[in-house]
């Protein structure tokens, strides 16, 4: 795999790049000087709200599903914050505030994710899933350049690659890394930095790209360059504020800058 430009070690201002987007809105692209985001070897690709949106409750509510069939409680997702969590540390939150006994979750737990996973699997059909823009353009254009694409998300592992699946994007992707043993977010992007290094050598250069400020969190913990795009719940400026690498207000402008700069 030929080696392109990483991250450079200084931080410097962030050059911003505005240009109007067909539908006449704002879009909006911050690019830090040095840092090329589409020349790193391997990236790692957030699923929701960066790749793609769902317009369905089939994931949401299969954590109240698994836990009342498999405890006999009844919990609510109300008051936590979903976005850019992973599914094991919403689980562990909302049995918490539930008031379910440690011990019930401790013997459990595997048991309720397992049926999580089959909750899903048996709804894939009535997913209703929208690709974020731009998404398939950036994946068939890094790809071209020989980079390697990964997933790193929240979700349980059979849940991620069933939306991949269900959106018809899973021949991009080689590996991923996910939440089933793994709370935190950093935990997870260091695992599948880890496995990005084991396929494109360990002096691979590793990209985190997603839609919260979690994610761009994950990545400083890992010290891994970051390109956030707000596609998600949290804007432009909110994640611009957070200094990633680069930021979009989709992919599709980040390509489509890039393409007018060449």
């Amino acid at each position: 795999m030929k080696l392109g430009p990483g991250p450079t070690g200084a931080r410097q201002p962030n050059m911003l790049i505005n240009q109007q987007s067909p539908a006449s809105q704002e879009a909006r692209v911050a690019i830090e000087p040095g840092f090329s985001w589409d020349a790193q070897h391997a990236y790692l690709f957030d699923i929701d709200g960066t790749l793609l949106r769902s317009r369905d409750r089939v994931h949401f509510n299969s954590f109240a599903s698994s836990v009342q069939r498999v405890t006999g409680f009844e919990i609510t997702l109300a008051g936590i914050l979903l976005h850019g969590a992973t599914d094991t540390a919403i689980l562990r939150e909302a049995c918490l505030q539930a008031g379910i006994p440690a011990e019930v979750m401790e013997q459990r737990t595997e048991a309720i994710l397992e049926a999580m996973r089959n909750a899903v699997a048996e709804q894939r059909f009535r997913l209703d899933l929208v690709r974020m823009p731009g998404v398939e353009k950036v994946l068939h254009y890094l790809a071209g350049k020989g980079a390697l694409l990964g997933v790193a998300t929240g979700n349980l592992e059979a849940i991620g690659w069933i939306k991949i699946e269900q959106a018809g994007l899973r021949e991009w992707f080689r590996f991923g890394g996910f939440s089933d043993h793994f709370s935190i977010r950093p935990e997870i992007i260091g695992h599948a930095a880890r496995k990005a290094r084991e396929l494109a050598g360990k002096e691979a250069t590793v990209c985190v790209v997603g839609d919260t400020p979690r994610d761009i969190e994950a990545a400083r913990a890992n010290f891994l360059p970051v390109i956030a795009v707000a596609t998600g719940k949290y804007s432009f400026d909110e994640l611009q504020k957070l200094q990633p690498e680069a930021c979009a207000s989709s992919l599709a402008d980040l390509l489509a800058l890039t393409r007018t700069a060449s």
